[in-house]
């Protein structure tokens, strides 16, 4: 028999194997032989790693729930690796609150924050401003605890301005302001809101909240332009009175209070009332919304008498709202040496200078000018020096239903530099409802 026949015969008894096979198992006789070739000749392979189950479908573990059934049976759960963990707590940080359903289940903790702005400035010893403060250069206390800055920024705001006129000074001095006011509108950018106020025995508003660039704003200032008073005659010399001969006058007055041989000279009283036209502007500046620069800038000599507020409540009011006072000081307050004179207040008597209370108190600043010219000059550079300060914002850690005085202070991490600024504030109601500033926070 040759080798070809025994061939034929083996798969021919293979054959019919398979068939046996394939009506036993109910396979086809191509799939039956198929298997049986690779289960004769495939090796069996190594057993391939299981996936990772899809990160998707595991539910976070939320806050604790109040529980009114039965705890339901735990089991331990198995420590997850740690490129999961992080993937997970990142997924949690995008989500964000839970829905609304579901939160007002969960036990909530309702925290009263308040936040606070300072603006300030920043010379160097010859008293010129210094750009390029950064956050991280700055420090602020409050009542002698740091706080963390969450708004810093140098972007000049928008203002909003109560101007202040003193109508009260002599002649010759409101003359000069009178000259200097038609330059006072273009000191002003078209974002900017003037009011302005008059006073002196009282005070006048001659316009509300007006575009500082309108036509309407430089007819309310042709407007406000006054003629001034008289200024006081002194007790002696020719011209302290009328005609006089053996000490009693003859200009056809009788005076029947005095004895011959004596003088009669009634001074006339003067009402200056400054605290009570800063604390009307005060209150019309309270009303700019927030984002907006409050400033009340006064022209005046700095003498007040006769109002009915006291400096004390007008600065308060002032604190409470951030509100800072500028001024540009006119008549013989400007002048130096008799400045600095008029400060020293002789009791019982009229305050002949108060503006730089005014302007310290608030974090403001004051300019002395008698001259027209430099009078239109302050107004530039006061307005400059506003929209180059700085702002620094945080939320304070104080107790929200305080309404003490709190002491702020704002630290330069810069050698021989000086920070014009507000020394404390009252809190208001305005500071709870500002819990989202307006710019971006700094990082710490």
């Amino acid at each position: 028999m040759t080798l070809g026949t025994q061939t034929k015969r083996v798969a021919g008894r293979v054959g019919k194997i398979a068939l046996l096979l394939a009506a036993a198992t109910g396979l086809a006789p191509a799939q039956s032989t198929t298997q049986t070739a690779q289960t004769q000749q495939s090796v069996p392979n190594a057993p391939e790693p299981q996936a990772l189950p899809e990160l998707n479908t595991i539910t976070p573990v939320g806050l604790a729930q109040p529980s009114t059934s039965a705890a339901a049976p735990t089991r331990p759960a198995a420590k997850p690796a740690a490129a999961p963990e992080a993937a997970d707590e990142e997924e949690d940080q995008q989500q964000g609150p839970p829905p609304a359903s579901t939160q007002s289940a969960l036990n909530t903790l309702s925290v009263h924050v308040q936040f606070h702005e300072i603006p300030f400035l920043v010379k160097d010893s010859k008293g010129n401003l210094v750009p390029g403060i950064t956050w991280r250069d700055v420090r602020v206390y409050e009542n002698g605890v740091r706080q963390q800055i969450r708004v810093f920024t140098s972007d000049p705001a928008p203002l909003a301005v109560a101007l202040v006129i003193d109508q009260g000074v002599t002649h010759d001095t409101m003359e000069k302001i009178n000259d200097s006011l038609d330059a006072l509108q273009g000191a002003f950018s078209p974002w900017d809101e003037v009011s302005v106020f008059t006073y002196n025995d009282g005070v006048t508003e001659q316009t509300a909240f007006t575009a500082a660039q309108s036509p309407r704003l430089g007819a309310v200032l042709d407007n406000s332009k006054g003629v001034g008073r008289d200024p006081l005659m002194g007790l002696t010399g020719p011209l302290s009175h009328g005609a006089v001969i053996n000490n009693m006058p003859i200009d056809g007055v009788t005076d029947f209070g005095h004895q011959p041989g004596t003088l009669a000279f009634t001074v006339p009283k003067e009402y200056h009332t400054l605290n009570d036209a800063i604390l009307k502007a005060a209150k019309e500046v309270s009303t700019a919304p927030r984002g907006r620069r409050r400033i009340i800038y006064v022209i005046s000599d700095g003498k007040e008498y006769g109002s009915q507020a006291t400096q004390k409540e007008v600065i308060r009011y002032l604190l409470t709202n951030n509100i800072s006072v500028w001024a540009t000081q006119v008549g013989d307050s400007a002048i130096p040496g008799v400045g600095f004179l008029d400060r020293m207040h002789i009791p019982l008597t009229m305050r002949d200078d108060v503006l730089p209370t005014y302007a310290a108190k608030t974090g403001g600043e004051f300019d002395s000018e008698f001259r027209p010219r430099g009078i239109e000059q302050a107004f530039m550079q006061i307005t400059n020096q506003i929209r180059a300060q700085y702002t620094v914002g945080y939320y304070t850690n104080a107790n929200p239903y305080d309404e003490s005085y709190r002491r702020t202070e704002i630290r330069i991490l810069r050698p021989g530099l000086t920070i014009i600024c507000k020394d404390g504030y009252y809190p208001s109601a305005a500071d709870n409802a500002a819990a989202t500033p307006v710019h971006q926070p700094a990082p710490q």
